[in-house]
């Protein structure tokens, strides 16, 4: 099935895309396995199926040479891809804080970027292959958004961006801990429960959204800065948390089924996309208890 993160739809390693799908598992014997448990075992319909360095040593008559998960995503490819796209989203907020003033000016450029962080996203998440230089864009964007949003709520709570990295953190540190420990177990009825949930809630924060806008709801409506935005703030931080352990599975079972190694930009894509989530939620949580200060 797909999965997507509570803002941007994108394609996960689901059986229905030709990867490894939730609550499924690789069969015993690693490579050696059949072809009805890993959509990776080789078959000749499968492009990834034939190691080419194999091949190649074949080909010279001696014995193959290179790993055999050459070609295929690792978890350091994700952990890399991950620091590039991360990375990339860090110095684009810290040119953003360093060289905009707090201003109005500033606050349009920062819609402007996320603007163009949403279509890059979109464009991203309905293309067939991962393409790096569309996600590091992304990036980047997203990076000058976050950069002037969080030097605003310095400016008003001192520290809040801080406080919030330290929040988010703390949430995915956590989450992986209970995803490790096998306290949560991602299968597709989970998925399907969590992600009725999470449209149900952008729906609910679209309609208050447009409240707001005509005046309906005053002062934020269900995201207001009082006990009732923070209730609705902690939910989309356990919104954020449950989208992680999708990524997780995904990042699982893409590497125990063999996916292809420029698969792990994908990983990474959604990875971002969640920590974003989560750190401007946390933003807001953090600005509603430290009060009018």
């Amino acid at each position: 099935m797909r999965s997507s993160n509570p803002v941007f739809s994108r394609r996960g390693f689901s059986r229905d895309n030709g990867y490894a799908g939730f609550n499924t598992a690789p069969q015993a014997g690693g490579a050696a396995v059949g072809t009805q448990g890993n959509p990776y075992a080789q078959q000749g319909a499968n492009p990834y199926a034939t190691n080419p360095y194999a091949q190649q040593d074949l080909q010279h008559g001696a014995p193959p040479q290179a790993p055999v998960t050459a070609g295929r995503m690792t978890m350091d490819d994700v952990v890399m891809r991950t620091g590039m796209t991360l990375g990339t989203v860090i110095v684009g907020a810290v040119l953003a804080w360093t060289l905009l003033p707090v201003s109005p000016s500033s606050y349009g450029l920062a819609v402007g970027a996320a603007l163009i962080a949403f279509v890059l996203a979109m464009v991203q998440s309905f293309k067939r292959k991962a393409s790096p230089a569309l996600i590091l864009a992304y990036a980047a964007f997203e990076g000058v958004f976050l950069g002037v949003i969080s030097e605003m709520f310095n400016s008003q709570w001192d520290g809040a961006p801080f406080q919030a990295v330290l929040g988010t953190m703390a949430v995915s540190g956590a989450t992986l801990l209970v995803y490790k420990a096998g306290w949560i177990r991602v299968t597709a009825r989970y998925a399907r429960i969590g992600l009725t949930i999470a449209i149900a809630f952008i729906l609910v924060m679209a309609v208050n959204l447009l409240l707001v806008v005509f005046g309906v709801a005053p002062d934020g409506g269900l995201r207001s800065m009082g006990p009732l935005g923070a209730i609705v703030g902690i939910f989309a931080i356990l919104l954020g948390a449950f989208f992680l352990t999708l990524d997780f599975k995904q990042i699982e079972d893409g590497i125990a089924y063999g996916a292809p190694r420029e698969e792990s930009w994908l990983a990474a894509f959604g990875l971002t996309m969640t920590l974003v989530w989560i750190y401007i939620e946390m933003l807001r949580l953090v600005a509603i208890f430290s009060g009018d200060d």
